[in-house]
């Protein structure tokens, strides 16, 4: 009888044991051979294959033998490029159009729907990450990494957040509500925000990262869509801003500011605002001042042509800041702060494949290399501000080296000798990989 309650006992032992193996998965493996690989740092292509397991890069290096049951991509020559990152990117803005958001006439979940399909467009043009400095695609984002839709990774900021009458400021001019609890519709469901005071600029950045923002996004400038702030504006007071920034600091994250002029700049520099988004008037001394200081500025590439403008006042306000933008990347090239690439593509989804001709545009005054370093390793670099905060920790991004996330592009031609090539993702992007999974394959057509 002990004998057989023994032998019983293993036998249970061993099916239990086969069940566990049984039931375990087996790690998703996918090799790439025959690359030319940029890996997102150094200007040389190193010939080689890149082993992926799962989400992660596992081994770069030549003649890789592929594991069984590995999925093989023959790169055939062409380079693999890390995915592209873009640091201002709304992704409840970008492909909304204004007559739901300005008109007050949609609703969230008509937003988060047309933001869900967006965001997959968004990656096929290989868009691996975004920083969102404003909106709320929170559930969008949770969708994304639990690998229900496409789309690409988030680091959000939540609803970007001004003084009354500054750049969040979407009241009519009698409709000030001195009662929070009278807010609009939209700074209920956190597209936006106004706050007012040292007291209540602290509760609201509170709020904000209560549901799960990685930084916070301020304005401490004037704005071209809005409608009460000319350019020249200063928003919010000193104590409001250092008030914003030590909560951000608190939660071990950091701040970045709408803002346009150079007083205004040097301002939020100076209360420990850690990347300005804009900045296109900025002078070689603040510029100077945010090299010292480790800040980061966060320019986009527009032209005049590139937004219609209904309200006259608008459109002043960005031929302005379009004449702006061609004195702006000589200052910073030459006196070398820490530069980001973002977009800020707004209400028309017409105009969302901006994104990639922006990135082209930056070589009017970059080479080939420095703009996909921009755009790849360098805004990684940015977005580890966020710290503890930083929702992708398992490794690096915008890099192709072991541990790193596989976010790859294979790219037909060398975009670091012909930079036109990321400007027409559709026909030159053949395999676009986010965090190991392949969402576009063309390799055999």
């Amino acid at each position: 009888m002990k004998y057989i309650t023994s032998h019983l006992l293993s036998v249970l032992f061993l099916l239990t044991l086969n069940l566990t193996v049984q039931g375990q998965e087996e790690p998703s493996v996918t090799l790439i051979t025959n690359a030319q690989i940029f890996d997102g740092v150094n200007e040389k292509l190193v010939e080689g294959d890149i082993l992926i397991e799962n989400n992660l890069i596992k081994e770069i290096g030549s003649s890789i033998k592929a594991p069984n049951g590995a999925t093989v991509l023959d790169a055939d020559g062409k380079t693999v490029i890390p995915g592209l990152i873009d640091v201002h990117w709304h992704t409840t803005y970008a492909y909304t159009p204004a007559s739901i958001l300005l008109a007050n006439t949609g609703d969230m979940p008509e937003v988060a729907i047309i933001s869900m399909t967006g965001a997959e467009k968004t990656l096929l043009r290989g868009f691996t990450t975004v920083r969102d400095p404003g909106g709320n695609p929170f559930a969008i984002k949770k969708l994304i990494d639990a690998g229900e839709y496409p789309g690409h990774r988030i680091l959000p900021s939540g609803p970007f957040m001004s003084p009354t009458t500054g750049h969040a400021d979407h009241y009519g001019r009698l409709e000030t509500p001195r009662d929070k609890s009278t807010i609009n519709y939209w700074e209920r469901n956190m597209m936006s925000m106004t706050s007012d005071g040292e007291a209540e600029v602290r509760l609201r950045t509170r709020d904000i990262l209560k549901m799960g923002a990685t930084q916070i996004k301020i304005c401490t400038g004037g704005g071209v869509s809005s409608e009460f702030d000319p350019l020249d504006v200063g928003e919010y007071s000193m104590d409001e801003i250092r008030a914003v920034v030590e909560e951000a600091n608190n939660y071990n994250t950091y701040v970045q500011s709408h803002v346009m002029m150079d007083e205004d700049v040097r301002r939020s520099v100076e209360a420990g605002v850690m990347c300005i988004e804009h900045g296109f008037f900025v002078s070689d001394e603040t510029l100077k001042l945010m090299k010292e200081k480790g800040v980061w500025l966060s320019p986009q590439p527009m032209k005049e042509q590139d937004m219609v403008w209904s309200n006259p006042v608008s459109a002043a306000k960005f031929k302005k800041v379009t004449d702006a933008v061609d004195k702006l990347y000589p200052k910073v090239k030459e006196i070398g702060i820490n530069l980001a690439f973002g977009t800020d593509q707004l209400m028309d989804a017409s105009k969302a494949k901006q994104q990639s001709e922006y990135l082209v545009r930056l070589g009017e005054w970059f080479t080939p290399y420095e703009v996909l370093k921009i755009a790849t390793s360098e805004n990684a670099r940015l977005l580890e501000l966020s710290g503890p905060r930083h929702p992708y920790q398992e490794g690096p991004l915008g890099k192709i080296v072991e541990g790193a996330y596989a976010d790859l592009i294979i790219v037909d031609g060398n975009p670091l000798e012909k930079l036109e090539l990321v400007g027409d993702p559709d026909k030159n992007f053949l395999v676009i990989m986010k965090d190991g999974k392949v969402f576009k394959n063309t390799l055999e057509q």
